[in-house]
């Protein structure tokens, strides 16, 4: 059984929050080039995730609990996040032996292996005030006839303990009528929704903008294939109130399923993850170990937790029509977004209390896509600062040559203890170059199907 703090930063392990572009560029990923499944690969058959609550004052165990939906915590593999007194600031992986409680076997792992990064008492980092109330707050989420998916995440929405939120359902170029009977029926009154028929995820979240309750000064964004935690949306909102400055926000995504290779070998290079120390980013005070800053959006979070003010986003034009899954740019909507926030001058905060289970694709060849999609993602919207703010061109091109060598690293074939495939390691740098033609053919289309970015 091994512990391992979760850490922003650039490198490759399990929990680095990082993995195959994190840093410079992961975020949304789309499609990519099919080929057979590979035999196997050399990854266990299923990992058990769990979360671990410990009491600060004495490190007791106050409860293991499977993650959402998971089946209880047995022998074997386990992924664990581990909370002290519900707040994140670890993860535990390994083995727990047959005969083994779980709980213990976990707790004795983090008391041994734990380090002054994240120990009982460890204060948490002042992201909000707590005598100020979340903002009243609209919760986008873009679906494409994924009913199923969709209705696990509206009831985990819904389960919120924020005080004042609605709910928007975005159907994105629905072929059948599922999307829009399940939010009518089984959630009617509870759950409104908006039709966009053009495909694209940034669209979609741009049609989610423009019918957001106007009184809302908050707008966050998530997808269908997750479960909040009840405590997310509070925790993702409330800096806002406290920090008149901040136009951005993005939290905590872990996996809600290891039982495939395929989610194994993705978690293990890295996943969603940003960490969980709690981070401002400030274009008045760039980070020193960001020297990238702010072209290196995929480490502030991404796009299936994230929240911003409403008014700062409006102003910078929404999201870019012409980026993210279903258009040919693949990604990078979310990127796009982070960048436009900062440069405008806004401030940029991750959170890790805001906490999304994010269920990963299951399958050999949804990984291949989401290596070239990372890939296109990261030039694609590269090339969109490029083409619609051109102002940005000169820091751009003088943090080229690091970036550059940035991105042949975040692609190298690791030595995590389920090492990244160079096959799919190629895939991202082929994808890459295809960023800025996938972004052209995206912008053609957008403008050729009317509206698409924000008014």
């Amino acid at each position: 059984m091994t512990y391992t703090p979760h850490t922003a930063g650039t490198g490759t392990g399990a929990d680095t929050g990082t993995g195959t572009g994190t840093a410079w560029g992961r975020g949304s990923a789309g499609d990519g080039p099919g080929r057979p499944a590979p035999r196997r690969l050399p990854v266990p058959p299923a990992v058990a995730v769990a979360e671990l609550d410990l009491r600060a004052a004495d490190g007791a165990v106050l409860s293991l609990r499977p993650a959402p939906g998971g089946p209880p915590v047995e022998e074997g593999a386990v992924f664990a996040l581990v909370r002290i007194d519900g707040r994140p600031v670890a993860t535990v992986t390994g083995q727990v032996a047959a005969g083994q409680d779980p709980a213990q076997a976990l707790t004795a792992a983090f008391r041994a292996q734990g380090r002054a990064t994240a120990t009982p008492s460890s204060p948490p980092s002042p992201s909000a005030d707590p005598s100020l109330p979340p903002p009243r707050t609209t919760v986008v989420v873009a679906t494409r006839e994924r009913a199923g998916q969709l209705a696990r995440a509206l009831d985990s929405l819904l389960a919120q303990d924020h005080p004042d939120f609605r709910i928007l359902v975005v159907d994105n170029a629905p072929v059948t009528t599922a999307t829009r009977d399940l939010v009518t029926s089984r959630y009617a009154g509870r759950v409104d929704y908006a039709h966009e028929p053009r495909p694209g995820l940034a669209v979609a979240h741009n049609r989610g903008i423009a019918a957001a309750d106007r009184a809302a000064p908050v707008l966050a964004f998530t997808d269908d294939d997750v479960i909040a935690d009840p405590h997310w949306l509070s925790a993702l909102t409330a800096p806002f109130a406290a920090d008149p400055r901040l136009g951005c926000t993005t939290g905590l995504i872990l996996p809600a399923r290891l039982t495939t290779p395929a989610q194994i070998l993705l978690e293990s290079h890295g996943g969603f993850a940003k960490g969980v120390v709690s981070r401002l980013y400030d274009p008045a005070a760039p980070p020193a170990d960001q020297p990238l800053f702010p072209f290196t959006a995929g480490s502030f979070g991404s796009g299936a937790n994230m929240a911003f003010r409403a008014d700062a986003l409006r102003a910078v034009g929404g999201f870019d029509p012409a980026t993210g899954t279903g258009t040919p740019a693949k990604g990078g909507d979310d990127l796009y977004a982070f960048v436009r926030i900062l440069a405008a001058g806004h401030r940029l905060r991750y959170t890790p209390e805001a906490l999304v289970w994010h269920h990963h694709r299951e399958t050999w060849q949804d990984l291949r896509n989401q290596a070239y999609g990372y890939g296109a993602g990261l030039t694609a919207y590269l090339t969109a600062i490029l083409v619609r703010h051109p102002a940005l061109l000169p820091a751009l091109l003088a943090k080229v040559p690091r970036g550059l060598a940035h991105a042949r690293a975040i692609t190298a074939h690791g030595t995590q203890t389920y090492p990244w495939p160079r096959s799919l390691s190629r895939l991202e740098r082929r994808g890459m170059l295809y960023g800025p033609l996938g972004y052209a053919k995206a912008r053609i289309r957008a403008r050729a199907g009317a509206p698409g970015s924000m008014p």
